[in-house]
């Protein structure tokens, strides 16, 4: 697998919890969109752990090409 998945053209909200970490699915195969269940095995994507500086809502990549890392950064638009 050389692409990621486009899970979804748009961004994720969630609601995160200072000092909690996230793991943010990178392959585009879980069905716990936009964290990763462990579908990834096999793959050769692993999931990007996001760490929470502060409680708020943050928009995780919901297409897997951002620049960004985990969080949406406009990627979507241009697929």
């Amino acid at each position: 697998m050389n692409q990621p998945t486009v899970a979804q053209k748009a961004p994720y909200p969630v609601a995160v919890e200072a000092g909690k970490t996230y793991y943010w699915c990178s392959c585009g195969q879980s069905k716990s969109q936009p964290l990763c269940d462990g579908s990834h095995k096999g793959t050769g994507f692993n999931p990007t752990p996001f760490k929470a500086e502060k409680t708020a809502t943050v928009y995780f990549c919901g297409c897997k090409h951002s620049g960004n890392g985990a969080l949406c950064d406009g990627s979507h638009s241009k697929l």
